[in-house]
């Protein structure tokens, strides 16, 4: 294979290549972690930015701005040496070649770590999936903001009664933390944001449903937590139906288990999330939701230098015979012993197992109302609500992101208001440049 079919302004170097797909919490933290010491590291992320995803639902509820919780990589990597960052998809592994076939080319590695993180599940509903919204990045979130806001306009133009509530209404699929914390904002927003916005609109009649398949909400946390958390949704006016499955949605009217139907043209679903997809390995490493099988080294079965990281693997051990929950805490965990570990075999030294340390699960509901599992104590209303502010606070990366967070919660929080209820709209991107060689151009006299 020529040299130039590879992934170019990539110097060689006689230093272990470690390639990192992903620059979420796992592929951040490794990169941080390793530093540039006998490494050589390359980041390929599709985005050349790192978002902090658990805020995403403030950005579909006009809270912050997507800025506020992105960060650029590049201005991340500015004091990093031997470390490169590149636009690019992951199409294939090579394994046997040690290499990795991308968008822009292909590359060698010494050592590939897959941190991918994860997707939407729609678990093979078209129709729900065609006519939904999701939300994993800022795209999707500015995308539910503008639908929200487009609705309510198009609410404005209705005489039907009816077709105005349909406008109105909103329904969340899904009671895990991004469910109970986007209807909790939206019904904020229904209490002291729209009203003010749309003085025409009778919003006693508008809905924020939400609509869970099992029996509680929250899974994975206390069933005090879950308790508390519905109890909160209920003050704030969110209509929470337990045990009820949406079946299908065609973009106005949705059918639940229980026979009953509901029209609303604003419909977002976070029912589940599913690994996304790798090629080139083999089809018996993938598991329950397309999750790729790693032993407790993170290492990918059946590959030597292959590791997965993150929500994109699952790792059985005793503690979690269903493998870890898809949380930001497990990938930096992962992450960090897995970059320990790189060090070890360096220095041939036997590498050490993950364990993973529960530091407690966490969700707000609304003003003042929060609710938090952790190892030694369980906290409610506005102690879990503070000490949330402050984990997510602290744990954004920049200084200058933090303040701006910090400036927009205080601004909403004394001034019941939010400022960023803007309907932005991307243009067309441009056409590509045609081959055409500027010296065959016609001269043009200036």
């Amino acid at each position: 294979m020529k040299e130039d079919n590879y992934i170019v302004n990539i110097p060689k170097n006689d230093k272990k290549r470690v390639v990192i797909i992903g620059n979420g919490f796992a592929g951040l933290k490794l990169m941080r972690k390793i530093g540039c010491d006998g490494f050589q590291i390359v980041i390929l992320d599709k985005n050349n930015f790192h978002q902090f995803q658990p805020l995403l639902y403030q950005v579909a509820t006009a809270g912050l701005e997507p800025s506020a919780i992105s960060f650029p990589t590049r201005r991340i990597l500015q004091n990093e040496k031997d470390v490169h960052f590149r636009i690019a998809e992951l199409k294939e592994i090579v394994s046997d070649k040690k290499e990795i076939v991308t968008n822009i080319g292909m590359l060698k590695y010494d050592y590939l770590v897959l941190a991918l993180g994860a997707t939407t599940n729609f678990f093979g509903q078209q129709n729900i999936e065609k006519h939904a919204l999701s939300m994993k990045t800022a795209s999707d979130a500015i995308l539910i903001r503008n639908t929200i806001l487009e609705n309510f306009e198009k609410a404005l133009l209705q005489v039907d009664k009816q077709k105005v509530n349909e406008f109105m209404n909103i329904v969340l699929v899904g009671g895990g933390p991004t469910g109970v914390e986007l209807s909790g904002a939206l019904a904020e927003m229904k209490k002291y944001i729209f009203p003010k916005d749309y003085p025409e609109l009778d919003l006693s009649e508008m809905r924020i449903i939400l609509y869970e398949a099992s029996s509680n909400l929250l899974a994975g946390m206390s069933t005090q937590a879950s308790k508390n958390a519905l109890k909160y949704l209920k003050r704030l006016g969110v209509e929470v139906h337990l045990g009820a499955r949406v079946e299908d949605y065609n973009g106005t009217c949705l059918n639940i288990s229980d026979g009953s139907k509901v029209y609303a043209r604003t419909v977002v679903w976070s029912a589940g999330v599913k690994a996304n997809s790798v090629n080139g390995l083999n089809e018996n490493v993938f598991g329950r939701a397309k999750r790729i099988k790693v032993d407790r080294f993170n290492r990918v079965i059946g590959y030597n230098h292959i590791y997965a990281l993150g929500d994109v693997c699952i790792m059985e051990t005793e503690k979690y015979p269903n493998g870890h929950p898809q949380i930001a805490q497990v990938a930096i965990q992962q992450a960090n012993n897995l970059a320990n570990n790189l060090h070890k075999l360096k220095a041939k030294v036997k590498p050490k197992i993950f364990e993973y340390t529960d530091k407690g699960s966490m969700a707000t509901i609304g003003r003042n109302l929060a609710v938090a599992d952790l190892p030694n104590i369980k906290l409610k209303g506005y102690l879990a609500w503070a000490l949330w502010s402050f984990v997510h606070l602290v744990t954004i990366v920049g200084v200058k992101n933090r303040i701006s967070v910090f400036l927009n919660w205080s601004f909403n929080y004394f001034t019941y208001d939010q400022s960023l209820r803007l309907l932005i709209k991307p243009k067309a991107p441009l056409p590509e440049p045609e081959a055409v060689d500027c010296n065959d151009s016609p001269k043009v006299q200036l």
